[in-house]
């Protein structure tokens, strides 16, 4: 049995190579352990995924529960899990302070806090308060008697405001307030992920999961970047599978979907090989 210290240490030190490594998002257990049966070294929760996965919308989730999915994630590989806990399930920074406790003790390697209200009208946190919230979360990390890598996430590209200075002084606020990665998802001209590269000094993590925007390991780590994750793009693969097996049966009545390359056989070898 691995312990949560030595994943912690394989997970920081995944952030230090060379190299980018991907770390890809499951939803369940199902989908996490077939991901480690194919040599990924690290796993991370997808928020959108998870909600999907369960019924619910993206942001639908109780901190409890997701503190509860992550756990089952931890216990089912020993692969080191990072949690997308949104962010941090609460405006105030002693509420994300909280989170990160809970987090640690749901056997986690890392989380990430992004600087996200949820409301439509005024999506992101003021700039001093979302430096306030992950200066909080910093402070809970080191007190913790293993490695954890928080990740400090600036939304203004998933709401619609490409503000590249912006997001540079908000990351490197989140540098200088202790994140140990930094992450502006929704970003996809390389141009500008690589201006935003050289203007931290911590490890970049970039989405690649994203409709339209094809990014590659080799080309990103050329411009620096230390981590690829997917969001909920594989939970959208397999809704999308589900869908159209769903439409060929109602509409054309017929089975081909059936005829996909693998077994069931084949599925249960995965999920075995790493339980």
């Amino acid at each position: 049995m691995i312990t949560q210290a030595e994943k912690g240490r394989r997970f920081r030190d995944l952030h230090h190579r060379d190299s980018a490594f991907v770390i890809p998002n499951p939803w369940d257990i199902g989908s996490a352990r077939i991901l480690a049966s194919m040599e990924f070294e690290a796993l991370a929760t997808t928020s959108v995924g998870y909600a999907n996965s369960i019924g619910r919308q993206d942001h639908g989730v109780a901190r409890d529960e997701m503190i509860a999915h992550a756990t089952t994630l931890c216990a089912a590989t020993e692969l080191p899990v990072s949690a997308d806990l949104e962010n941090g399930f609460g405006d105030d920074p002693e509420t994300v302070a909280e989170t990160i406790r809970l987090a640690a003790g749901a056997g986690l390697a890392g989380c990430s806090i992004e600087d996200s209200t949820n409301q439509n009208d005024d999506p992101i946190y003021a700039f001093e308060h979302s430096v306030e919230r992950i200066r909080a979360a910093v402070e809970e990390v080191r007190k913790l008697p293993f490695p954890f890598m928080l990740t400090a996430r600036a939304e203004n590209y998933l709401h619609g405001r490409k503000d590249l200075a912006d997001t540079i002084k908000r990351l490197q606020a989140f540098q200088e307030a202790g994140a140990d990665v930094l992450y502006a998802p929704g970003m996809t001209d390389v141009a500008e992920i690589a201006t935003m590269i050289r203007s931290v000094d911590r490890p970049v993590n970039v989405l690649a999961g994203m409709q339209g925007v094809h990014f590659d390991v080799d080309g990103l780590s050329r411009i620096g970047v230390k981590r690829i994750s997917v969001g909920g793009a594989l939970t959208r693969i397999a809704f999308a599978a589900v869908i159209r097996a769903a439409r060929e049966m109602k509409e054309h009545g017929t089975f081909t979907f059936v005829d996909e390359p693998i077994t069931s056989r084949e599925i249960a070898a995965l999920i075995g090989s790493a339980s």
